[in-house]
């Protein structure tokens, strides 16, 4: 008995040993290293890994390696965006390899949604992210090319073809009248106070663009029109150094030339209207291609260098790039040298420190030479004298025109220059404190220093462009400042309780001011070409310095808001937001406005009941309110304005003060009001995701200057009055259409938008505002204007009543008078039959695809519209290019005669207005329907083995872009050849200026837009 008491005893004493040593063991911490790679192999840099349970973590260095120090018996997590998370006990190994699957068409990426960040599944508003990546698909020069057709809700309309041009962005449509429709953009967590030309495409990581009211509430008032939140690269902590080199080298053609009669062509014409005879200067057998003879050849090249790295607590990233874009215009192009910097540093345990500093300097040359002078000459007039030089001028029947030809404005040289210069720095530094002993609350200050400053300079030789030898030169110089500051104070809660429950609170105090002043000065006859515009004081004739062109503006800027974010399970979603801003633009007792905002999710397949349904992956409906305000107006509007004129008095010269503007005192906020219903889906294994919203914004108190009586004695004044309304509807889709079969992968996404504007009130209950093309219950943007229903024929009964010697082949134009009882019309067209013509289209949108096989890939982009107009003045009376006389230079149109009676266009020398056929701004109206592809890329990726790896070299792209391949389904493309985006507001690049609203788009005798071909290179080491 005793010997087995003993023996018990000593198996009770070995079995405690035993399980002493194996806690102990097990509780011992242990260093794991690895490698985290994805499924073909390839080292992924940035993979976080954290110990489960804690808050203790590292990363994976640019080749995919970690190492980490964690209990022997803990659970590693490993996430990286795009690809499945994994959860892998440590049992004591000491190296642990990850292979992380990709997860198609995920859903888990993290999103900026202002002031913080959101799972992409838990987000409420409506928000749509992008990456650098899929933004770097479209070689650009600016953020907006890049988005073009990319975003639904987001339309990019292009104002300029000019190298280094931007594009007019309208989310969700326009909403004011008078007050800016410009999103806000927000560079790295600062309101961004600079041009969105100014920021290098190639330095951003993602852009998220927020497009309702409880999405863009938290910016308040600046946030009335969108926002667009672009964060830039950074380095990563524990990274080593790497280096990133990105370029490419691109030569441009025309897409098409201005499709400008030939010499046949135009002796026809001249003959057909019997008005004008030849020059000493034309010539019927002569035919001069007078594009042909000033367009140059032209390249585009960009460069961009950075490094990036990381310790256990800091990471940097700093980079320099340079863009230059030349146009086939002699002269004009634009360059851009950019410079950025981040640093990121942790403080001990609970303090983080970083600036972020976004520089850049760019010249633009030639902007002011236009073509109108090349496209109006005639094409049977010879360019050269009997010798082969080149005339000065040459002479047409009613003109004398300078010779454009891209050797006689080379040789200019210092007798014509017009350039721009300009500087920014954007600069962000912030501060953030953990608030010890309760978890999740911290403290942040950001604050914005911004600095602008552009210069701009003209000077033209005496005679130069002119007819007139003589011609006084001119200069003008102007000079401008923009400076910025900005702090915001934000303290932040962010807490998960029980595993289930995640709340995020935001409260945030926050003031900018802006400054801003202008300088402008011009002169005549400057003694020397050599002064060009750098001294004008020495110009012997008139200097001016008119104070309309002269400007000086304070405005500031404070706020209040806080928001919180819930999240019950990942299934139950909630947002609410409140602030008020107060803004120095508007009247005393007005300044400050309050607007809510709140938004909900459910993500209904997180319920039980949705365990079954295979198919679906992720299901979720959203639905959001808020209120949003703007004060966009320039300060000082509820002061009213003098202007000043000058005038004789008696023997003496005198200037006089006038009020031009009334004051008001009651001028407020104006503000918008917004529903939003979304739904997000992803079926089958993430291979199809997609979502579709509906939304519905109402502005009210619109800010509008409201024209006063001429009786009155005053211009106009600044008023809340009128309201719009923009509703429509979004649908995006993405699709993994084969994946990773036998090396093959073809994915594909396209977007689908409609925007229905419509004006709902104006001023005084009043319908009609004529002078601005202003009509209740049509969109803002719409032309005033008859409507072109054919040509009459010879046959047609009522020309002598309605077109009082009119003729045959003239443009005939709806009528919409009474008639009598005979059926005769009662009077002639007048002013009242013109029609409103809506301008914007039915619905617009984009498309991509991707095809890859094994290292080898191929994208194509592209955008459609269908419906609206189009206002090309190149075919209009206001261009002075279709005057269909034989005066000068004419575009290529199949004009009226009695063998050619199916003609669109009227017949030459027929009943005209002015110097063009009656009503012949009617004919630049066009479908403006196109389907564009924008780019098409074939690339390879080097895989690191052999060679490459010998190099030096992480990665290794070379590709090939063509850029504006073709375009289909358009008839101004099938009429004229040409590009159908706009290229001008209808104030610019068009002979009459007056004749059209200047807030509309037109294609004008602009720059012409071109086809690139382009091979880069991408590299890491």
């Amino acid at each position: 008995m005793r010997k087995t008491s003993v023996f018990k005893k000593g198996m009770m004493l070995a079995l405690f040993l035993f399980l002493s040593v194996s806690f102990v063991a097990l509780s011992q911490e242990v260093k794991v290293t690895g490698t985290v790679t994805d499924p073909a192999g390839g080292p992924l840099p940035g993979v976080n890994i954290i110990v489960q349970g804690t808050t203790t973590g590292t990363i994976t260095n640019v080749d995919g390696v970690y190492s980490i120090e964690v209990p022997a018996d803990a659970s590693l997590v490993f996430n990286f965006i795009g690809f499945q998370s994994e959860i892998i006990p440590v049992e004591g190994r000491q190296t642990i390899d990850v292979v992380l699957q990709e997860e198609l068409m995920s859903l888990d990426e993290v999103v900026v949604v202002g002031y913080g960040t959101q799972r992409q599944e838990a987000v409420t508003g409506s928000v749509a992210s992008m990456r650098g990546d899929e933004l770097s698909e479209v070689p650009s020069s600016n953020v907006s090319e890049a988005l073009q057709g990319r975003v639904a809700g987001v339309q990019m309309s292009r104002t300029s073809t000019k190298p280094g041009s931007e594009m007019q962005i309208r989310i969700r449509g326009t909403r004011s009248l008078n007050a800016s429709n410009d999103p806000l953009v927000v560079l790295d967590g600062i309101p961004f106070a600079g041009s969105i030309g100014d920021i290098n495409p190639n330095d951003i990581k993602s852009i998220d663009i927020l497009k309702d009211a409880s999405s863009t509430a938290i910016y308040g008032s600046r946030g009335a029109n969108g926002v667009i939140l672009i964060t830039t690269e950074k380095g990563q902590k524990g990274q080593t150094a790497t280096v990133n080199y990105h370029g490419y080298y691109g030569v441009k053609s025309l897409f098409a030339e201005y499709p400008m009669m030939d010499g046949p062509d135009f002796v026809a014409l001249r003959q057909a209207a019997g008005q004008f005879t030849n020059t000493v200067d034309e010539f019927d057998d002569v035919n001069t291609n007078w594009q042909d003879l000033f367009y140059s050849s032209a390249m585009v090249t960009s460069h961009d260098l950075s490094v990036s790295g990381g310790a256990d607590k800091a990471s940097y990233n700093f980079g320099v790039g340079y863009y230059k874009d030349e146009a086939v215009i002699p002269g004009q192009n634009y360059e851009r040298i950019s410079f950025r910097g981040t640093l990121d540093q942790e403080i001990g345990d609970y303090v983080r420190v970083g600036f972020t500093s976004n520089n850049n300097y760019s010249v633009s040359n030639g902007n002011n030479m236009g073509l109108y002078g090349v496209l109006s000459m005639s094409p049977i007039a010879d360019p050269f004298n009997e010798d082969g030089t080149t005339k000065r001028t040459v002479n047409m029947p009613l003109d004398e025109q300078w010779v454009y030809t891209e050797d006689v404005v080379n040789d200019l040289g210092d007798a014509w220059i017009d350039q721009d210069k300009a500087f920014g720095s954007y600069n962000t530094l912030f501060a953030e404190v953990g608030i010890p002993g309760i978890e999740g609350l911290k403290y942040r200050a950001n604050l914005g220093l911004n600095f602008r400053t552009k210069n701009e300079g003209e000077y033209t030789g005496e005679g130069v462009f002119s007819s007139n030898p003589t011609t006084e030169s001119t200069a003008m110089v102007a000079n401008s400042l923009t400076t910025n500051w900005a702090i915001e104070n934000l303290l932040t809660y962010d807490r998960t309780f029980n595993g289930k429950h995640n709340l995020n609170v935001v409260a945030l105090y926050s003031a900018e001011e802006t400054r801003y002043n202008r300088s402008h000065m011009s002169a005549k006859d400057i003694p020397s070409d050599k002064f060009q515009f750098y001294n004008l004081g020495h110009a012997q004739g008139e200097k001016t310095i008119n104070p309309d062109n002269q400007d000086y503006s304070v405005s500031g800027l404070m706020s209040w808001m806080g928001r919180v974010m819930y999240s019950f399970q990942s299934k139950y979603m909630l947002m609410a937001t409140f602030r008020s801003d107060a803004s120095s633009r508007l009247a005393e007792g007005k300044k400050w406005h309050s607007y809510p905002a709140v938004s909900a999710g459910w993500n209904i397949s997180e319920e039980s009941f949705m365990d079954n349904v295979d198919f679906v992956n992720r299901l979720k409906l959203r639905v959001g309110y808020g209120q949003t305000s703007n004060q966009a107006v320039d300060p000082y509007k509820t002061l009213g304005r003098l202007n000043m004129r000058p005038y004789n008095f008696g023997s003496e010269y005198a200037t006089g003060m006038y009020v031009s503007e009334l004051p008001n005192d009651e001028l407020g906020w104006e503000f918008s009001e917004t529903w939003n219903y979304g739904i997000d889906f992803s079926l089958l294994r993430h291979r199809l995701s997609g979502s579709f919203e509906y939304y519905v914004q109402n502005t009210k108190d619109l800010l509008l200057s409201v024209n006063m009586p001429g009786t009155s004695g005053v211009g106009s004044y600044m008023a809340n009055v009128g309201e719009t309304r923009n509703k429509g509807f979004e649908v995006s889709l993405n699709g993994v259409i084969i994946d990773d079969r036998n090396g093959w992968t073809w994915e594909a996404g396209i977007n689908l938008y409609s925007n229905n504007n419509e004006l709902v009130a104006l001023s005084s209950g009043r319908e009609i505002d004529e002078s601005n093309w202003w009509f209740v219950g049509h969109p803002i943007n719409v032309i005033y204007d008859y409507e072109r229903i054919g040509l009459w024929q010879e046959d047609d009964p009522y020309l002598d009543i309605l077109e009082p010697g009119g003729n045959a082949g003239m443009i005939k134009v709806k009528y919409d008078g009474e008639y009598n009882e005979d059926g005769t019309p009662v009077r002639r067209i007048g002013s009242d039959d013109r029609q409103i013509i809506e301008v914007d289209p039915n619905f617009q949108g984009g498309f991509n695809t991707r095809v890859a096989y094994k290292n080898f890939d191929f994208t194509a982009i592209g955008a459609f519209q269908n419906g609206g107009t189009l206002i090309s003045t190149l075919y209009s009376a206001n261009g002075y290019l279709n005057m269909l006389s034989g005066r000068r230079g004419n575009v290529d149109v199949d004009y009226w005669t009695p063998q050619n009676t199916g003609a669109r266009y009227p017949k030459p020398g027929g009943l005209t207005s002015g110097d063009n056929p009656k009503y012949g701004n009617t004919l630049g109206y066009f479908n403006a329907s196109y389907l564009k592809v924008r780019a098409m890329t074939l690339g390879y990726n080097f895989d690191r083995d052999g060679w490459l790896d010998r190099t030096g070299l992480n990665n290794l792209r070379v590709y090939f872009t063509v850029q504006n391949p073709f375009v289909l389904f358009s008839p101004y493309y099938d009429e004229s050849g040409m590009d159908p985006e706009t290229n001008s507001y209808a104030d610019e690049n068009v002979a009459v200026t007056d004749q059209m609203q200047e807030r509309l788009l037109t294609i004008g005798t602009n720059t012409p837009s071109t086809r690139n071909f382009l091979f880069g290179i991408n590299l890491t080491f």
